[in-house]
């Protein structure tokens, strides 16, 4: 049986995310290069966030609301819905510290390298979690109580949290989604950008190499 509300913007966005988490997880699970250099000058770690925070804040602002007003009187389903916002909030602050541990440039004991692992190797199983936890928990509810006009008013405001930096995060969101997700994604953005899209966006993306570095300076 098909699902009554259109998932494929989510779908795209959870298989985008999950492909950089191997990403992540490749980076950090090497020594050399020095995984902190990668992440700090490398343009994949900042498109993840910039993503994560645009998938993150609306659901946060535009979903989970209208999602808790139609839970009302179920106890126990909004006890999953009060699970993945706290999941939202221990992301945010372990990217949060990875960001401290990557803005200092000599291992110290408060960021040296095993830290660093510890928590980029918690952020990579928490968020793997967190999506699965998302799907199996909460959309089935979505697809239940919510109705097509709060759905559709989450993917315009998903659509907007893409848009300032659409020109890096469209390309990056559609790499590698199925044609039903591209064409799903791409009716909630603007013609102009949606033109943008095929004749600049998605050819500049296509030459970025997300996940190398710059050199490092010399010592």
């Amino acid at each position: 049986m098909s699902d009554r509300l259109d998932m494929a913007v989510v779908d795209a966005m959870h298989g985008a995310l999950r492909r950089e988490l191997r990403h992540i997880a490749d980076v950090t699970a090497r020594s050399d290069p020095d995984p902190r250099h990668v992440l700090r000058t490398s343009p994949g770690w900042e498109l993840f966030k910039r993503a994560l925070r645009a998938h993150h804040s609306a659901e946060d602002d535009a979903l989970w609301p209208p999602l808790r007003r139609a839970l009302r009187g179920r106890p126990y389903d909004l006890t999953r819905l009060e699970a993945i916002e706290a999941e939202h909030a221990t992301l945010a602050a372990l990217v949060t510290a990875i960001d401290d541990a990557l803005s200092c440039s000599a291992p110290v004991p408060a960021t040296g390298p095993d830290l660093f692992g510890v928590l980029t190797g918690s952020l990579v199983t928490g968020l793997a979690g967190h999506l699965g936890h998302e799907e199996d928990a909460v959309f089935p509810l979505v697809q239940v109580v919510l109705g097509e006009e709060q759905w559709e008013h989450f993917g315009r405001t998903h659509a907007e949290r893409i848009g300032p930096h659409a020109a890096l995060l469209l390309p990056w969101l559609l790499d590698g989604a199925d044609e039903r997700a591209a064409t799903a994604v791409l009716a909630r953005m603007p013609e102009p950008d949606r033109r943008a899209y095929r004749e600049r966006w998605r050819p500049a993306y296509a030459e970025l190499d997300r996940w190398s570095p710059r050199p490092a300076a010399p010592v």
